[in-house]
């Protein structure tokens, strides 16, 4: 049952709740815990993500038992790397296992000699090229009706070609690329040319950002403003399926916490922990909390971690 926890309900209830989980399940011999990442284990602050202080202490923790912890995040790996990767690297000091892209590209977040990182992949599965074909359908038929406020983000499979996007105004490259820094590209090729691209070489995902105007939203309502395209199937829950059964690990007698309706890993999860406000339809197997902040959810494991020890 989804339980919404009121601010009136104190941090001993909630343990109560955790330990019931720990009892009722081979969580601290077979379990292991994976996290979203931007809205449940990190945040934004002034621009810059951040790690809470909370979530780090909680983690460092975790690592320190043993269990397996994983990332499992719509980010692509090279943003992973660039945006928190060696503040979370400190605390692991261990190759990090990521469910990227929605489920499509899975591998670890790992040290180099020289101290750099890079992402080791595990396993990958693309879009097909009628998936690939699919979309592009869909953005050509906006741009023969003249919308033009329309970018394709795509993301190969080989994770240092990073974010590419395109747009079909050409003078508003330098403007993309203004907005979007994380992209390692911006193109204006032509469509038929971009399709080319595409098919010479593995996508994992794809995001369209659609903006349709008023006056012609009747006629593509059936349009979503922002898709996210990943091949038949794939989805964080396959990701995280997938990453268990390398891991070897049970899924089933593990915890997950996301915060949006992505996060579908949280129906697989034993212990699902719904961070912030949105009303999600996710349950966990066998019990389900919500926490208010990322900050709670790193006490929450720091609870979680002492709890495992008292239990040793």
């Amino acid at each position: 049952m989804l339980l919404t926890i009121p601010s009136s309900v104190t941090g001993a209830d909630r343990e109560a709740r955790l330990l019931d989980f720990m009892n009722g399940s081979d969580f601290c011999e077979r379990g292991g815990i994976i996290t979203d990442l931007d809205g449940t284990a990190v945040h934004e602050d002034d621009g810059r993500i951040v790690i809470p202080q909370a979530v780090e202490l909680g983690l460092k923790h975790i690592y320190e038992l043993g269990r397996p912890l994983v990332i499992n995040s719509l980010r692509f790996p090279l943003s992973v790397i660039r945006t928190f990767g060696t503040e979370w690297y400190s605390i692991s000091n261990a190759p990090i296992p990521c469910v990227t892209l929605n489920g499509s590209l899975l591998g670890y977040v790992q040290q180099t000699r020289e101290g750099g990182l890079v992402f080791e992949e595990i396993s990958a599965i693309p879009l097909s090229p009628a998936e690939i074909d699919t979309a592009l359908d869909k953005v050509k038929r906006l741009v023969d009706a003249h919308i033009k406020d329309i970018l394709i983000f795509y993301y190969p499979r080989d994770w240092r070609a990073g974010e590419v996007i395109w747009t079909p105004v050409p003078e508003k490259v330098t403007e993309v690329k203004e907005k979007y820094t994380s992209a390692s590209s911006v193109t204006a090729v032509a469509l038929a040319k971009l399709r080319e691209q595409m098919h010479v070489e593995d996508i994992c995902m794809i995001f369209l950002l659609v903006n349709i105007p008023e006056d012609q939203r009747m006629a593509y309502q059936h349009t979503r403003q922002a898709n996210f395209i990943t091949h038949a199937d794939t989805d964080k829950l396959r990701g995280a399926e997938a990453m268990a059964a390398h891991l070897q690990f049970s899924l089933a007698d593990s915890i997950g916490a996301g915060d949006t309706e992505m996060d579908r890993f949280l129906q697989g999860v034993g212990l699902a922990i719904i961070v912030g406000q949105m009303e999600l339809k996710f349950n966990g197997l066998k019990d389900t909390l919500r926490l208010k902040t990322s900050s709670e959810l790193g006490d929450l494991l720091f609870r979680l971690a002492t709890l495992m020890a008292e239990k040793k």
